[in-house]
C-alpha cells in the first residue's frame, strides 16, 4: 500500500426479526485513526484494526458491543484468503467469509468474541470512483448476503440479511471529501438499492443511485426525493433520499458520535417500502482539534 493510503472491508446486517444489527469493519490503513493521522500517514499497515458493533434492542444493554483497538504492523498477517489483525481474523473458505472475533469493548472492557459467518447471495461485478481523480473506489463485494451471528461474549445468536463492501484510496479520506451520506437497502425483487452524495473538498457535489441486480451487475437509477432527518443528539446533519411524498421512519439510532453516524430506516424506494441502513459523515468534524482529542478514549492504540 501506498503512504497515505487505506483499505476497509465494510459488513452490516440486521436480524430477521428486526431486533439486532451488526456491523464490522476491518481497517488497514485506519481512516479514522488519530494516531494513523499524527504519523503523517507514512505506513498504513503500521495502523490497523478491527470495528466491531453489535446492537440490540431498547434496554438491551447486555446485548450491545463497541470495539475499535488499533494495532501495529506486527499484528497485521494477510494472504489471499486471510485477513488477520491481532487475535480477530476474516478468512473466505471457499462458501463465506468467516469471522472471528477476539476483541475488547472500549471504555468498559468487556470482552467481545464470537464468529460471524457471511454467505453472498449476489456478487458485484465492478468498482466505482467516488472522485474524478480516482483516488478513492467503492466495490461492493457482496451487497445481498446471508449472515450468521454466533457470540459467546456477548451471549446472542441471530440470523439475517447483510450487505458486505470494500473501499480504498490513496490519500487521506478527509482531502477527498467534506461529507457524505450514504445508504442501502434490499428490494422484494432480490436487487440492491444503493444510494450516496456529498461534497468533495474541492466543494464539486457528487451521487448515484444505484440496482444492483441478482447478477451482479449495477444499473444508475433514478436519485429519489432528497428527504431531511432529525439531527443526532451529537448534531450530525443526517439526509436521505426516498420516494417524492413518503414520510422516512427512524428505526433505530445505531452509531451517533460527534462526526459520524449510523442508522436504520423505514422508507420507500421507486414504490417499495423497505427497511435502509443509512451513514452520515462529516469529514469537516472529524479534522477538528477537539473530534481528535476525543477519539482515543474509543480507539485504543495496544502494539
Amino acid at each position: 500500500m501506498e503512504p497515505g493510503g487505506y483499505r476497509w472491508w465494510y459488513l452490516d446486517a440486521e436480524s430477521d426479526d428486526g431486533q439486532f444489527g451488526l456491523t464490522v469493519i476491518a481497517f488497514i490503513g485506519s481512516v479514522f485513526s488519530p494516531y494513523y493521522k499524527a504519523s503523517g500517514r507514512g505506513r498504513p499497515e503500521d495502523h490497523v484494526s478491527l470495528n466491531v458493533a453489535l446492537y440490540g434492542p431498547k434496554g438491551k444493554r447486555w446485548a450491545q458491543r463497541w470495539t475499535m483497538t488499533e494495532r501495529g504492523e506486527k499484528a497485521l498477517w494477510r494472504d489471499t484468503r486471510t485477513l488477520r489483525i491481532g487475535p480477530s481474523q476474516l478468512h473466505w473458505d471457499g462458501e463465506a467469509l468467516v469471522i472471528d472475533v477476539h476483541e475488547v469493548n472500549a471504555l468498559i472492557p468487556l470482552p467481545v468474541r464470537g464468529r460471524i459467518r457471511l454467505v453472498p447471495q449476489v456478487l458485484g461485478q465492478r468498482r466505482f470512483r467516488l472522485d474524478p481523480s480516482g483516488k478513492h473506489v467503492w466495490e461492493p463485494l457482496a451487497p445481498r448476503a446471508r449472515v450468521e451471528v454466533h457470540m459467546t461474549d456477548p451471549d446472542v445468536r441471530w440470523s439475517g440479511t447483510g450487505y458486505l463492501d470494500a473501499n480504498h484510496g490513496s490519500e487521506a479520506l478527509e482531502d477527498g471529501f467534506a461529507d457524505w451520506q450514504w445508504s442501502r437497502a434490499h428490494l422484494a425483487n432480490g436487487d440492491t438499492a444503493v444510494i450516496y452524495e456529498g461534497k468533495l473538498r474541492s466543494g464539486e457535489d457528487f451521487g448515484m443511485a444505484l440496482r444492483i441486480g441478482t447478477d451482479g451487475n449495477a444499473e444508475v437509477a433514478e436519485m429519489p426525493a432528497a428527504v431531511t432527518l432529525p439531527r443526532t443528539l451529537w448534531q450530525v446533519a443526517r439526509t436521505t433520499r426516498a420516494d417524492a411524498g413518503h414520510v422516512t421512519r427512524i428505526r433505530a439510532t445505531w452509531e451517533d458520535t460527534p462526526f459520524y453516524s449510523r442508522t436504520a430506516l423505514a422508507t420507500r424506494f421507486w414504490g417499495e417500502p423497505v427497511h435502509a441502513v443509512h451513514e452520515s459523515l462529516s469529514l469537516d468534524r472529524f479534522r477538528s482539534g477537539i473530534v481528535q482529542w476525543m477519539l482515543p478514549w474509543r480507539m485504543p492504540r495496544r502494539l
